[in-house]
């Protein structure tokens, strides 16, 4: 591992997003929340929630972190059609939390995934990425865009 020990502790938050893109009939199964193996939103929820706190087991060199704020939030999006993964994850440390967020979303979208695979196989799971993390000698940083 990185050796932070003489870096001063700061505030540090990161932002993460995917995506898990399905037909619409799909989607719509997910949205009433009456998939086979239950509310599938909710329990993706949680999966994110509690991979980000055991990402330092997932991730070789990760750091163990006390993770002050993880909020992992699916939204269905008839455009995609899909779900759309997003993930903010907060500490006050001597290490970012990237890791944590993209954990918590690539976790998040594959519990989505597991969860209406009998329904659709076809289903993607594509573009998980940071988004913006702030805090520590970086600073900020914000994504462009994606084309």
């Amino acid at each position: 591992m990185v050796d932070v020990s003489a870096k001063p502790d700061t505030d540090r938050t990161a932002k993460a997003e995917g995506r898990v893109v399905m037909r619409p009939d799909t989607l719509a199964l997910v949205r009433r929340g009456d998939g086979n193996k239950g509310d599938v939103l909710g329990t993706a929820r949680l999966a994110g929630i509690m991979a980000a706190k055991r990402t330092f087991e997932l991730i070789p060199l990760c750091h163990p972190l006390l993770l002050t704020k993880v909020e992992v939030e699916l939204e269905p999006d008839d455009a995609l059609p899909g779900v759309v993964v997003t993930a903010i994850v907060g500490t006050r440390g001597q290490t970012g939390v990237e890791m944590e967020a993209l954990t918590a979303v690539s976790v998040a979208c594959l519990t989505v995934y597991d969860m209406v695979k009998a329904i659709e196989r076809g289903v993607r799971i594509e573009a998980i990425r940071l988004v913006e993390k702030d805090g520590g000698a970086s600073g900020r940083y914000v994504a462009e865009e994606p084309p």
